[in-house]
């Protein structure tokens, strides 16, 4: 049977090389329109920064070792113009002679992923500006950066990409700033108190966020000198797009297959609606697992899972994929980690959730253990069957570890009180008797249970304590103005609160605070509330 493969980076070469195990008598044959196939796309901004050192080290296979460790056909600088589904046949240019060619198949796989979106300004032909899409785009941008003359440079996009192409210039001495039309940096990504809090991290480690601005256009002689936004011009020596992507799939016009937004819309199977014709990867739609509905998910991880369930149905299996999460991990400037899968709380909204939300600040290891730190967690759930919908963390240390256990949960559809007492790994290197994890699950079912009585971030800054005196019942005194509490020196009536006064606990992480709401409960104080994430999350204005 000829296969043909259009695509040849994550989703097209893991269809060629699962394929060919599993039925070595297929003939396969990649046609790609990039020189190089099977390169690291995430790993780029960390060549920008030298932390990933050598150009090779970005090519995960030449087409020639490809081709022999697989026994696919891979022919580069191949661009695929039209689809032709009642012929079974693809026309492709030569981008070396600009001849065009046909090519048969008997079954088709479209995996043409997407390029970066450059939007319609004035001055984008000037030199040092950036895209950061393949090898090239990286290797060109490290190379203006040792060059010498690159100061001040502006990031066009709060995505992934763009904070980690911040976070390795940054590095590299240049001052950074970071635009996005969005109201905040990892737009759909985090609930917005949490990109909030990535802002003002990013601005405490001299990376400006500027929000709600527009791109509007560059200036300069020769290079860039000037970026020109909505709200003001930024003075800069080079500009790098990092604002999205837009699916490579113009070229499927007229050819029947249904599309959603550029996407290619696909089945549980990977097939699309023409009889033949499979897609994965970046150029394709997917389901999100939760909620049935159509999902763009355009990451390596989503094209090489799904391109291997393509692979196996066109082996002869039928294996369907369940979808994605929304998963995803990042390292963000000033050493912060983040990590998310499933509903955030906007989103479970959205969706008619009996939504209740817990943000837990937590240890990440073993407090007395070197390198230890602290994670932010935030936890979505739904009340009325208390299974969890989301996780989203923030720390210094392993996020992806808490995120990736929330993964398996909301996929096997586990409830809160599953997860609590789950068996999970530790020591203190890596984490704390009770789980990370483990520990936020149990501050949720503390507020879903009634035994926990808080407000979170978000519900402080709309005004929810309005009314309520603050106490201050850190382990030592540390709101200047506020009333101390010790937990430690409460055996009954505290002097000087009524048991009917509105009391806000604050502490550090909201831990000692809510020890000291238990308390009180005992002693009869009936109006207390608990600050979720305590100063560590929210700052407290001082009197």
């Amino acid at each position: 049977m000829k296969v043909l493969v259009l695509g040849g980076v994550a989703a097209g070469t893991k269809v060629a090389a699962k394929l060919l195990r599993q039925d070595r008598s297929m003939e396969v044959t990649i046609l790609t329109k990039g020189k190089d196939i099977s390169y690291a796309g995430c790993g780029l901004p960390y060549y920008v920064g030298d932390v990933i050192h050598e150009q090779s080290q970005l090519i995960v296979n030449t087409p020639e070792k490809y081709s022999k460790l697989t026994g696919a056909k891979v022919l580069t600088q191949m661009e695929a113009v039209a689809v032709k589904p009642q012929e079974h046949r693809v026309e492709a240019k030569d981008l070396r002679t600009g001849e065009v060619e046909e090519y048969a198949y008997d079954k088709l796989v479209i995996a043409t992923g997407a390029s970066p979106f450059v939007p319609e300004i004035p001055g984008l032909d000037l030199k040092n500006v950036f895209v950061m899409r393949t090898p090239d785009d990286a290797i060109a941008l490290r190379k203006a950066v040792e060059a010498g003359d690159m100061k001040r440079a502006v990031v066009a996009g709060g995505g992934f990409i763009g904070l980690e192409v911040a976070e390795n210039l940054a590095a590299k001495g240049v001052k950074v700033s970071v635009i996005d039309f969005a109201p905040h940096v990892l737009p759909n990504f985090l609930d917005p108190e949490l990109s909030e809090y990535v802002e003002n991290k990013m601005a405490e480690e001299g990376i400006m966020p500027m929000t709600g601005v527009a791109l509007e256009g560059v200036e300069g002689t020769e290079k860039v000198e000037k970026v020109l936004t909505s709200r003001r011009g930024l003075k800069a020596d080079a500009l790098v797009l990092a604002i999205g992507v837009r699916p490579n799939t113009a070229f499927l016009e007229g050819s029947g297959i249904e599309m959603f937004k550029g996407t290619i819309v696909t089945d549980a199977y990977m097939k699309t609606n023409v009889e033949d014709i499979y897609a994965a990867g970046d150029c394709a739609m997917v389901t999100n697992r939760q909620t049935g509905k159509g999902a763009w998910s355009p990451m390596g991880s989503t094209a090489n899972i799904s391109g291997r369930v393509l692979a196996e149905n066109l082996a002869g299996a039928q294996v369907a994929y369940p979808g994605v999460l929304g998963t995803g991990v990042a390292k963000l400037p000033g050493g912060l980690n983040t990590g998310r899968t499933g509903l955030t709380e906007t989103a479970a909204r959205a969706e008619g959730y009996d939504v209740i939300s817990a943000m837990a600040v937590v240890d990440d290891k073993a407090h007395y253990y070197p390198g230890a730190g602290s994670f932010i967690v935030k936890l979505t759930a739904d009340q009325k069957s208390r299974k969890l919908l989301g996780v989203q963390v923030l720390g210094t240390g392993a996020v992806d570890k808490v995120t990736d256990i929330a993964v398996t949960a909301i996929s096997l559809g586990a409830t809160v009180d599953q997860l609590a007492t789950m068996d999970f790994a530790y020591a203190p290197p890596f984490s704390t008797a009770i789980h990370p994890f483990a520990h936020g699950i149990n501050v949720l079912m503390n507020k879903m249970d009634g035994n926990l009585d808080s407000i979170t971030p978000v519900e402080y800054a709309s005004g929810a304590a309005e009314g309520y005196e603050i106490i201050d019942c850190a382990l030592a005194p540390t709101l200047e103005g506020k009333k101390y509490l010790d937990l430690t020196t409460i055996n009954g009536e505290v002097a000087g609160l009524g048991k009917e006064d509105k009391l806000l606990l604050v502490c550090a992480k909201g831990k000692r605070a809510y020890l000291t709401q238990n308390r009180l409960k005992h002693y009869g104080y009936t109006q207390t509330k608990v600050l979720e994430g305590g100063t560590t999350f929210t700052e407290i204005e001082e009197e």
